[in-house]
């Protein structure tokens, strides 16, 4: 999948287009939920991802989101991001769209952790788990 989002801006699911480099340096330095992350683990999770979804202007990455799945009932949403500079515009939602409502799991439960986006995600059906949901921290 690629698809133009006008301005020279690009939403591409190829994974082999991805800059570990640039996905690395937003998320061991700019996130608050992979703070730290080494750039051995962001390159393992980008290749290990069942799907991948970058934003580019031209050929810089500028967006990014990941997605891990069994592939019958379940997908996690992960490492989702857009730089300061792109805010604002509705890169982040068309980047959550991409992955969630056109991607090949669209018809599977997703799940995700966010401490700053709810009103993102609600907007793609995610909302508050239900009595059954249960999480360990990791050790």
């Amino acid at each position: 999948m690629r698809r133009e989002l006008g301005d020279g801006l690009v939403l591409d699911d190829d994974p082999a287009r991805v800059d570990v480099d640039a996905v690395h340096d937003f998320l061991a330095n700019e996130s608050y939920w992979a703070a730290g992350r080494p750039r051995d683990v962001v390159e393992r999770l980008v290749r290990d991802a069942d799907r991948v979804v970058g934003l580019y202007d031209g050929g810089r990455q500028v967006g990014f989101a990941r997605a891990f799945t069994d592939g019958t009932s379940l997908v996690y949403l992960a490492d989702v991001y857009v730089l300061p500079a792109y805010r604002g515009r509705g890169l982040g939602v068309e980047l959550v769209r991409e992955m969630v409502d056109n991607g090949p799991y669209a018809h599977l439960r997703w799940c995700l952790h966010t401490r700053d986006a709810h009103g993102l995600y609600r907007r793609f059906g995610f909302d508050t788990p239900s009595e059954r949901a249960l999480e360990r921290a990791p050790t």
